[in-house]
């Protein structure tokens, strides 16, 4: 996949609104493999239906998004099942982790479907991330930017052509922050991918190659 298209796409509770501005919805846009995009909303303006809709949870929108040239209205199960195990690895803004389960348990749980990094390699960002002592703890004992980045370590267990982050560090102060932009971006520049972040205020520290505004 080398590019993800927006095509006059637009919320359909949007639908009818006056006076949109917006650099996303209702505009021709086209996400390439390899360039980082941060896109800036205010809260309500539609960003987590954004990916969603690119990574096919939602359809309530009209237009079309497009995946290099194939309506993905048009996708089949199996296509879809492919997407999510090889193409984008996607951080959803309420994380789904499993309390119930360990840090570890969570990120092995993807990994052990994709094989994608080593045991030492998960450690490694752990260490990282500043939470190797949590690695035994239940997710439900840690705080919400603990999470946050056990959330970001197991989205990194896949291979993919676009990361897509829904607000992946709106719990994290600057110097995790910056961390965290670090290591996506050497993840990107390792699997030559594209990333699309998304932000209502603490953005990603890394450099973009281009900014819309929701």
């Amino acid at each position: 996949m080398n590019t993800i298209s927006l095509k006059n796409t637009l919320p359909r509770v949007f639908a009818g609104q006056e006076n949109l501005h917006s650099e996303v919805w209702q505009q021709d846009i086209s996400l390439e493999r390899g360039k980082r995009y941060l896109v800036s909303a205010e809260s309500g303006t539609g960003k987590s239906s954004m990916c969603s809709y690119i990574y096919g949870y939602r359809q309530d929108y009209s237009g079309v998004i497009a995946f290099d040239v194939q309506d993905i209205r048009l996708m089949t199960v199996a296509q879809w099942c492919e997407v999510r195990q090889q193409h984008i690895a996607y951080l959803p803004q309420d994380m789904r982790l499993f309390g119930e389960l360990t840090a570890m348990e969570n990120v092995e749980l993807k990994n052990r479907l994709t094989g994608f990094k080593s045991s030492d390699e998960i450690k490694r960002l752990f260490q990282q991330l500043g939470i190797e002592d949590k690695q035994d703890s239940l997710v439900s004992k840690l705080s919400i930017g603990q999470q946050q980045r056990v959330a970001i370590i197991r989205t990194l267990c896949q291979p993919c052509d676009f990361i897509m982050l829904d607000e992946p560090v709106s719990h994290l102060d600057e110097e995790n922050n910056r961390i965290v932009a670090q290591i996506i971006t050497e993840e990107a520049r390792r699997q030559g991918a594209g990333v699309i972040a998304t932000s209502v205020g603490n953005h990603l520290q890394m450099d973009v190659d281009q900014l819309f505004k929701l």
